[in-house]
């Protein structure tokens, strides 16, 4: 834990920009494996293994980006890296949990929290850039 304390903004939002990065590389590999797996099924289905896949990944694409964009705009206004720090994790949090979750056959309360992680991360990271432009 010391070792995050150390960091500075950049470093901070490296890490969690570059982590982020690497989960949304991981969920495209996984689609191009079962899309392998299965290239002879016509079932592409959202209950499908397929289909599953499909939908983590377009899950992340959906709010990855937007979070390593808002972590890199956080650094470049100075925020404290401890608050870069929450919200890198909250955010990996999130996206890792959601995608266990819908990576499943039932998508229950771990497809909430997830969200939940998620969003409180986007909102405050989005909050945090509006009130940071205005110091």
């Amino acid at each position: 834990m010391t070792m995050l304390t150390e960091m500075t903004n950049a470093e901070a939002s490296s890490l969690w920009s570059g982590l982020l990065i690497l989960l949304l590389g991981l969920l495209s590999i996984r689609v191009t494996l079962v899309n392998h797996k299965h290239a002879d099924e016509s079932d592409t289905g959202k209950n499908s293994e397929v289909g599953r896949a499909a939908r983590v990944f377009s899950n992340g694409v959906e709010y990855i980006p937007i979070s390593v964009g808002a972590l890199i705009l956080l650094y470049h206004l100075e925020v404290p890296v401890t608050a870069i720090h929450v919200l890198g994790i909250m955010l990996l949090a999130g996206r890792v949990v959601q995608a266990v979750a819908l990576s499943g056959s039932k998508n229950g309360f771990s497809t909430l929290a997830g969200m939940a992680l998620t969003f409180a991360a986007i909102f405050t990271g989005g909050g945090m850039l509006v009130v940071y432009a205005f110091l």
